[in-house]
């Protein structure tokens, strides 16, 4: 009998135990409540950024188009640009290959610049299917892109075209001011490609430097800085409302114009004397290929020019036109940057 209670006692005991062991707590599953409140994932990969880059790999997805959106089946490999006004915009990004329409001709562009180049080397392909603004629609056809990112406005004559080539998504031109607001593209073309957190790194890395530069520019605020494009044969004012990015970001004070400044912006010698800005940014669009001409040479040997208020307090700054006064986050980020060590000596 004593042999057999034993027996019993051991045989409950063992019930008890592994009834104890099947109640007690799992380790949480991959994505479950008790792995985000630490912050990982079983793989060890922080939550939010497993989730964003889950993310961004989701196709297909709806994108913002003028006149609607439109659903993208597959992550984009081969992706066009028929409007000019998109190349910098674009570079930024991780793609295998794509095809760009440039505002100038391609031996007279800004991709052999140093600030741009990199990038364009990153590509496996990286092909020109459009120059002077103008789109060649035989060499997109042979470039083969399966997505074209357009212009409502700039591409609206050839819209039939674009569309027999590949699914087109266009930018609402009537809706965004390309010249004013491209960060707003730049986060539209990062949702198009699936690179969404690639395209808040580029917005956080140009805001940041504007934030920056204001705050180390505090003590030139109130002293006026004039922008100009330099030409061969013609200066032109650079408006305040075509630059926010220096005049708003930056803090910058746009001098006081004489009333006879012509409507278009051209600028001449006397006209700049009358000006007569404390800073004066000179935009050159020959800066790459210093054999080119530039009005501006003919002036620095005048008398005129040598009286000049920003030349005798050596505030004269020479940038890359194109790049610093062109649209993008790499052409501008690269003019604040110039700008803010300039000025802030």
């Amino acid at each position: 009998m004593r042999r057999k209670a034993i027996g019993w006692i051991v045989l409950i005991f063992m019930i008890v135990l592994a009834t104890a062991c099947s109640s007690s707590p799992q380790a949480p599953e991959t994505g479950s409540t008790a792995g985000a409140q630490k912050g990982e994932q079983a793989t060890g990969e922080p939550a939010d950024q497993k989730q964003a880059a889950q993310k961004e790999s989701v196709f297909p997805r709806q994108v913002e188009s003028a006149g609607g959106k439109i659903t993208i089946q597959k992550q984009p490999q081969k992706v066009a640009l028929a409007s000019w006004q998109l190349v910098e915009m674009v570079l930024p990004f991780d793609q295998p290959s794509v095809g760009v329409t440039l505002p100038f001709s391609a031996a007279n562009s800004v991709l052999e610049s140093e600030q741009l180049k990199p990038y364009v080397g990153k590509f496996k392909e990286f092909k020109i299917v459009g120059e002077g603004t103008q789109v060649n629609l035989e060499a997109l056809l042979s470039y083969g892109p399966d997505l074209i990112i357009a212009g409502s406005k700039t591409n609206q004559s050839i819209k039939e075209q674009l569309e027999k080539v590949a699914q087109t998504v266009w930018i609402d031109e009537e809706a965004i001011n390309m010249r004013t607001e491209w960060l707003r593209v730049v986060g539209m073309i990062g949702n198009v490609l699936g690179q969404e957190k690639r395209a808040e790194e580029v917005i956080a890395k140009f805001t940041e430097t504007q934030k920056a530069g204001k705050q180390k520019l505090a003590a030139k605020q109130g002293e006026s800085v004039l922008f100009v494009q330099v030409r061969e044969k013609a200066v032109y004012v650079m408006q305040p409302s075509t630059l926010p990015a220096y005049y708003d970001g930056l803090g910058l004070t746009f001098p006081k114009m004489s009333e006879n400044m012509p409507a278009n912006g051209q600028l001449t010698l006397e006209g700049l004397s009358v000006i007569n800005p404390d800073h004066l940014v000179l935009g050159y669009f020959n800066y790459t290929n210093k054999s080119l001409p530039a009005l501006t040479d003919e002036w620095e040997k005048s008398e005129v020019w040598k009286s000049l208020k920003a030349v005798k307090q050596n505030q004269v700054y020479a940038i890359n036109g194109e790049l610093a006064m062109g649209l993008g986050p790499i052409g501008q980020q690269y003019g604040l940057e110039t700008l803010i060590k300039a000025m802030g000596k």
